[in-house]
């Protein structure tokens, strides 16, 4: 009898476990996953690969691009750039289990616009709230959103506003309750506009004040009874209704143009980036109208050069790498700086973070894994022998990897 009740109390401890580690499962359905900011709340995440070891597949894609895997259930989506003529923008649909293609989808047929040399001709990640999947790109003059079923039928494309940039085109589509929002931050009539999710009109379009090229997508958070969409970019720092678009605050600067996402943290917003100024900053978000680094700046560093990559929060900490290779440490509500040091030669992925650690994937294929805290701590080190510029995917204790030829599953 007694051996019968030691059995059925480890059977109900492994059942537990496994049923916790089962209800920590999340898809990954959009640009920085579940909540914006690159975070997983997973436990069974994979630590240690190689190009040999802890591939659950890995498939060749037949097209380019920088932009990042999202996940849904059984379904993976991607977007990529056909660069054969007629140039065409894709939507792909992979199989989550086995890597297997399961359909593809032109999207729009359109010239190659001009671009920088470190972005891609399909660089917005897509976005899915189960039923759909939304995907965006610039159709010569215009930012186009298109929006299709699971079965690669598409619902409807519709174009919100014109787009130019000299550095070429990346928005990547948020979705908030109803609505589909997207950023058309450009060198021109810049703004952000709220669509219907069901048909693709327009519900609200707010113009941006000083009309200048960023490649930011906003974060939503609930704070102080608020709902705030929070972004960086031409040449300010804002927050807004994402029900109207009507804005809450703003800050002026601190610089021109942004590349990398927002982060909350310890009740505190952390902005990285910024060109052709650098600065790390991090702001309280309870303002209203024009606030000032005098009354909401909590601390603020300047030649910290991490202008691309988005940065992470975990725990008491705040995680940055620069473009050109330097990972540093804060801790999130004083500032201070724990630690700093070259960790990569270039950057261009944004950092993520799963089970207390930090992953941090440079330009050719290196992951360090770092455990944040007063002192570097490095875990593990994974080398894949591709380039790699899109950010990680975190879904159903997978990690999925977009190299420049092909998408690794890691198990």
């Amino acid at each position: 009898m007694q051996t019968r009740t030691l059995w059925l109390s480890a059977w109900a401890v492994c059942c537990c476990f496994v049923f916790s580690a089962i209800g920590r499962a999340e898809n990954w359905p959009g640009w920085r996953g579940p909540r914006g900011d690159g975070s997983s709340e997973e436990i069974n995440v994979p630590v240690t690969w190689s190009e040999s070891e802890h591939i659950a597949w890995k498939i060749k894609l037949p097209y380019g691009g920088h932009s990042s895997p999202v996940v849904f259930g059984n379904r993976v989506f991607l977007v990529g750039a056909n660069t054969a003529e007629p140039p065409s923008r894709v939507l792909m649909c992979f199989d989550f289990a086995t890597g297997k293609p399961l359909w593809e989808k032109v999207v729009v047929q359109s010239p190659l616009e001009k671009k920088h040399q470190l972005n891609s001709w399909a660089s917005g990640t897509p976005v899915t709230d189960g039923e759909k999947v939304y995907v965006s790109f610039l159709d010569q003059k215009d930012l186009l959103v298109s929006a299709y079923d699971f079965d690669g039928k598409e619902q409807w494309q519709v174009r919100p506003g014109v787009f130019k940039s000299q550095h070429g085109f990346c928005s990547c589509p948020v979705i908030f309750e109803d609505k589909l929002i997207v950023n058309g931050d450009h060198d021109g009539e810049s703004y952000i506009a709220g669509l219907k999710r069901t048909t693709g009109e327009t519900v609200w379009k707010t113009p941006r004040e000083y009309k200048t090229r960023s490649y930011c997508t906003p974060i939503i958070r609930e704070i102080d009874g608020r709902t705030q969409m929070m972004l960086s970019g031409s040449k300010c720092v804002a927050s807004y209704d994402p029900r109207t678009g009507k804005q809450l605050w703003m800050l002026d600067g601190p610089t021109e143009q942004f590349v990398a996402s927002l982060v909350y943290n310890k009740g505190l917003i952390f902005m990285t980036g910024g060109f052709p100024d650098h600065h790390v900053m991090a702001i309280d978000p309870r303002g209203s109208g024009k606030i000032t680094k005098e009354s909401h700046v909590k601390w603020h560093y300047t030649k910290k050069d991490s202008y691309v990559p988005s940065p992470i929060a975990c725990g008491d900490y705040f995680l940055i790498v620069s473009d050109d290779g330097f990972g540093t440490c804060y801790h999130s509500e004083s500032g201070k700086i724990e630690w700093q040091t070259r960790l990569g030669t270039h950057y261009s992925a944004s950092l993520v973070t799963a089970n207390g650690l930090v992953y941090f994937l440079d330009d050719h294929g290196l992951m360090k894994v770092i455990k944040p805290g007063p002192t570097l701590e490095v875990v593990a080190e994974n080398q894949l022998n591709e380039d790699t510029f899109a950010s990680p995917a975190i879904s159903q204790g997978r990690m999925l990897i977009r190299g420049t030829d092909s998408l690794y599953c890691i198990e």
